[in-house]
């Protein structure tokens, strides 16, 4: 067995090319691009006018089955097909989420890939990076903080507390901070009220920052956002308090996508990072747009399962951006369709179950479902699907036959199998093969649902099609909330599902392909100015916690000041 490195070990043994190396593979010049160092840079959007006559590249779509708590290997998957590609001689580039704080230190771990599919510089990217996310949690903090001046200070806008939506953000999971009372300590500390933390990748500023097209637009979006409403009822916007302007000059270099590269040199613009089981779970329009530019084969990466973010990247991204999809690539693993054929309990920082790393084919037929509802939703789109097994070493040729049988007997365009952790680029070039002829196929894309439909129609179409409910129950709140935005006129906005990624319903105990029950929404909120309302299904909570033995206690500086412990 073929002994791989840890990630980090493998990060800092490499030969990073420098970035305005990587740069020239894509067109792009000095004066295109602000460098961060000798390894990142910024690309200026100035390149879209510039390449405006190009024809756009292949864009492809990497999701999931539903995931263990593990994750499945999507990102190396994403990773690796952009290096696989490579390998058969294709021009091609990845566009990625840049990683929270929250996973790195908490249990997930970061968003650079793993094992010989990776993304560097690792270290910067998953600490800090050009520091995005920093912007982020500043835009974001500094409109709450104007509201609660607001109201201390005469509250000439008439805002009524209870009614404030809007909520701080910050990019660690800190359950403490999910339910707090602020303006405490006197009249100067502000006015007293209930409200909370989010972690930062939630914040509606990030959504606006991965669907934004320019910088123009991105101003206009935060003027949309609604904070909260007065007194009589009427909505309030970051415009009215006259923030929006603020935020978007913070966020002025943010916009601009990060280019980084592939362990094997292939570009990839990694930007926004919006989580896809709270937010709609998609690297940024600009990104892609810059890479179909640059790439006859642009590979992204759209959060957790198809029924999560792939079902966003449909019916959010796309429909807000133009861009449409030539292909989805189904990521799959033998060990977690086993978990959901009820063998085996993934336990994150915990060792795997034995029972999962022996031959149990009637547990993987069962599970197999989960990835048979995947492609049928991905097909629902009317787009090709190419089923990618990441293969693990304990899985055997019988496993993997009945996986390419099921996936192939099921509507999938192709099986391909992914060792790209051990043998990087080359382990993917079956998968690489397959997609490019995917590519050529022809596609009937079509969305979930038209915009007209209403709020609850739109719900009920997602809860019966996608999660496979019998139907839709709603609590009092969610009920009061759909009409208030009904009301308003935001009913044409596309829904945006908070719930676990762990499952395909509302509960991560209901694993395979639950049905006959109904799915629950608890609460709505509206994200006006990214464009999307969210609905929050079951216990979902929009700031993580911490676990017992968190990834942080891991991660240190050795006597020469080398990081070690991470990942």
């Amino acid at each position: 067995m073929k002994v791989v490195p840890s990630d980090l070990e493998i990060a800092q043994a490499h030969k990073l090319e420098p970035i305005v190396d990587i740069a020239a593979k894509m067109g792009l010049s000095e004066d295109d691009i602000d460098l961060y160092g000798k390894y990142k840079a910024k690309v200026n959007l100035e390149v879209l006018e510039k390449f405006k006559d190009r024809p756009n590249g292949k864009l492809i779509d990497v999701t999931a089955i539903t995931p263990t708590p593990l994750g499945e290997g999507k990102t190396v998957t994403t990773i690796s097909l952009t290096q696989g590609l490579g390998k058969i001689g294709k021009k091609v580039m990845c566009t990625l989420r840049q990683p929270s704080l929250g996973p790195v230190f908490g249990i997930k771990g970061g968003a650079a890939g793993g094992g010989y599919a990776q993304v560097v510089p690792m270290e910067d990217i998953n600490i800090h990076f050009t520091g995005d996310i920093h912007a982020i949690e500043t835009a974001n903090n500094l409109l709450a903080a104007m509201i609660d001046t607001s109201i201390l200070l005469d509250n000439p806008l008439n805002i009524d507390p209870m009614s404030i939506m809007w909520r701080r953000v910050f990019d660690l999971n800190d359950r403490a901070l999910r339910d707090i009372v602020i303006g405490l300590g006197g009249s100067l500390n502000g006015y007293p009220r209930q409200t909370g933390f989010d972690i930062a990748v939630a914040s509606e500023v990030m959504a606006i920052l991965a669907l934004a097209d320019s910088l123009k637009d991105m101003r206009e979006r935060f003027a949309r956002i609604i904070f909260g409403f007065t007194y009589d009822g009427k909505p309030l916007t970051a415009e009215d308090i006259k923030a929006a302007g603020a935020m978007t000059v913070i966020m002025k270099e943010a916009i601009k996508p990060n280019l980084v590269q592939t362990l094997e040199g292939q570009p990839c613009l990694m930007h926004a990072g919006p989580f896809a089981n709270i937010a709609h779970g998609q690297n940024s329009v600009l990104a892609d747009k810059v890479a179909l530019k640059c790439a006859d084969y642009v590979v992204t990466e759209s959060g957790f399962g198809a029924d999560m973010g792939m079902q966003k990247f449909m019916d959010i991204k796309c429909r807000q951006s133009g861009l449409r999809p030539n292909c989805v690539v189904l990521t799959a693993t033998v060990r977690s369709l086993k978990m959901h054929g009820g063998v085996g309990n993934i336990v994150a920082g915990k060792p795997l179950p034995k029972e999962l790393t022996e031959e149990n084919l009637p547990a993987l037929e069962k599970g197999a479902q989960n990835m048979v509802h995947m492609i049928k939703i991905a097909k629902g789109y009317g787009v090709p699907v190419v089923v990618s097994i990441n293969r693990f070493v304990t899985d055997t040729d019988n496993e993997i036959q009945m996986l390419k049988d099921i996936a192939m007997a099921n509507g999938a365009f192709g099986v391909g199998v992914n060792t790209a952790w051990s043998d990087g680029g080359e382990g993917c070039t079956e998968v690489a093969e397959l997609v490019v002829k995917a590519c050529e196929e022809p596609t009937d894309f079509k969305f979930l649902y038209p915009d007209d439909m209403s709020i609850k129609e739109k719900i009920e179409i997602m809860a019966t099609k996608i999660y496979n409910a019998a139907g839709v129950v709603y609590e009092p709140a969610a009920e009061k909330k759909i009409a208030q935005f009904e009301e308003l006129g935001l009913g044409k906005l596309p829904i945006c599902m908070a719930k676990t990624h762990l499952s395909i319903s509302h509960d991560p105990k209901m694993l395979g392909v639950p049905s006959d029950y109904m799915f629950p929404i608890r609460d709505i909120r509206a994200s006006v100015g990214a464009g999307f309302l969210y609905p929050l299904a079951g216990a979902m909570r929009t700031m993580p916690g911490l676990g017992r033995k968190p990834s942080a206690i891991n991660v240190d500086i050795d006597e020469n000041g080398k990081i070690v412990g991470l990942f």
